[in-house]
């Protein structure tokens, strides 16, 4: 069989009968560069795939995890010792679901929202956004949607909108607006006990919630980044090859899986070292490593530098662009379409000096110069792996909800610093760490002049 038409049978996530060995000619620089960049492009599935196994490693759905196809509800804003997602908002109550659509398809039904801001999501394996319901889209009605995997040819029930996913494994990230206050948590509550899942062949009919299966080899303590991040070469090229047989290749990755092919990485088939080119097997034990310093490195080019913030357009739909795929998987798990949310990250002031708790910031908004949205805006704080940062108000986002004081000229500052810059000015207070920190503005519903750039965020500057 010649390669072009194993290579179909690849793309087309089919098993292949006939293994296909590593290429014996590689030079160990050929084989590191080509695994390199498999690496890249296989982190968001298994990073996916490994999130799916502790967010379901469950019996009952609770606030953070729920079996596959049930929605775990979160009740409250996440704190700080929330890890199993990186960069998460306390802007909005997620309501979470994983999904496998390899036996059939599931139905999601959602109910009146009654104006109220909130937005479905859903990813593929690849963390490609191929449906977006929600107010911007679908309006605040309550709606009812079909989702499909990539094999599914059959029929719907009359008038159902259908979402088709390119991938059997599907996370639904659901965001639902909240103010904070215990009335408003109790309103959003009644909304995200209305939001199901029924697989189709239980549409129409009583359906019970089945109880999930738990695995005690799961490690639930650890954060997922790290494990992944902690995985070996033969661990993590064998868990691609076989993610890679349920959550095939889209035909725009065939130079891809053409590449892997030279390194003995058959999407669907046992991936074993023992059985590669010795300098193969020896260039991939490097792999890990130098792939995740090459996936960091690229934060700093991920996006356009306005004013100290890394703005970026390029989330929720890749493409071929496996590092940014890959960079938005290690620090934004989870990320929305820009049409529906943008998030500009600094990690430098004005001067270009690393933002430090050692130091006190200023957020200055010239009059009528607040971020432009439809939806909402906010500015989150986290620590420089992602995660929010304990502080004595429990506060790890500002925004408009937080009764911001306004200067007399209509101006608006907002504090970032570790102690408190004063009671008069609390209101308007980010606390940060004592150390290094990450500041994030969330844009959600963005407007034109936001997407395309017109309008940019101010400078964070510190106080002299």
């Amino acid at each position: 069989m010649h390669l072009s038409s194993l290579l179909k049978l690849a793309v087309a996530g089919v098993l292949l009968s006939t293994p296909l060995l590593a290429q014996s000619n590689l030079s160990q620089a050929e084989a590191e560069a080509i695994a390199t960049e498999a690496y890249l492009f296989g982190y968001p599935l298994i990073t996916m795939d490994m999130t799916r196994k502790v967010m379901t490693n469950t019996a009952t759905p609770s606030a953070q995890k729920a079996p596959m196809g049930q929605f775990a509800n979160v009740r409250e804003y996440p704190n700080a010792s929330f890890k199993e997602v990186t960069a998460p908002n306390a802007d909005t109550l997620y309501s979470f679901a994983w999904v496998d659509l390899a036996k059939e398809p599931y139905i999601l039904s959602v109910p009146d929202e009654d104006g109220r801001y909130y937005l479905m999501p859903m990813l593929d394996g690849w963390t490609d956004v191929f449906a977006s319901p929600g107010k911007r889209t679908t309006g605040t009605k309550a709606g009812v949607y079909a989702i499909t995997g990539p094999n599914w040819a059959g029929k719907l029930p009359g008038g159902m909108k259908e979402f088709k996913s390119a991938t059997n494994l599907i996370w639904i990230l659901g965001r639902t607006y909240s103010t904070g206050t215990p009335a408003d948590y109790k309103s959003v509550h009644e909304i995200q006990n209305h939001y199901m899942l029924i697989p189709l062949s239980a549409w129409g009919k009583a359906y019970t919630l089945p109880i999930g299966k738990v695995d005690p080899k799961i490690d639930m303590k650890t954060p997922v980044r790290d494990q992944v991040n902690a995985l070996d070469a033969k661990t993590y090229f064998s868990k691609l090859a076989e993610l890679l047989k349920e959550n095939p290749p889209t035909p725009a990755d065939a130079p891809m899986v053409a590449q892997m092919a030279k390194i003995g990485l058959i999407p669907g088939q046992p991936f074993d070292l023992s059985k590669v080119d010795p300098a193969v097997s020896q260039a991939l034990q490097n792999v890990p490593k130098k792939a995740l310093a090459k996936i960091m490195a690229h934060e700093d080019k991920a996006g356009k530098l306005e004013n100290g913030w890394i703005v970026t357009n390029q989330t929720g739909k890749y493409g071929t662009d496996y590092l940014q795929r890959a960079l938005v998987t290690a620090i934004g798990l989870g990320a929305n379409l820009p049409q529906d949310a943008i998030y500009p990250v600094a990690k430098i002031d004005s001067q270009g000096k690393p933002l430090d708790g050692a130091n006190k910031y200023t957020l200055h908004f010239e009059k009528g110069q607040t971020p432009p949205v439809d939806g909402f805006w906010s500015l989150t704080m986290y620590n420089d792996q992602y995660f929010f940062v304990n502080n004595p108000l429990n506060r790890y986002t500002l925004s408009p909800r937080n009764d911001l004081k306004y200067n007399a000229d209509g101006s608006l500052d907002l504090y970032i610093q570790h102690e408190s810059p004063g009671k008069d000015k609390e209101s308007n207070w980010l606390p940060s760490p004592k150390d290094r920190f990450v500041l994030m503005l969330r844009f959600y519903w963005p407007k034109e002049e936001l997407i395309n750039g017109t309008w940019q965020p101010p400078a964070v500057k510190k106080v002299q």
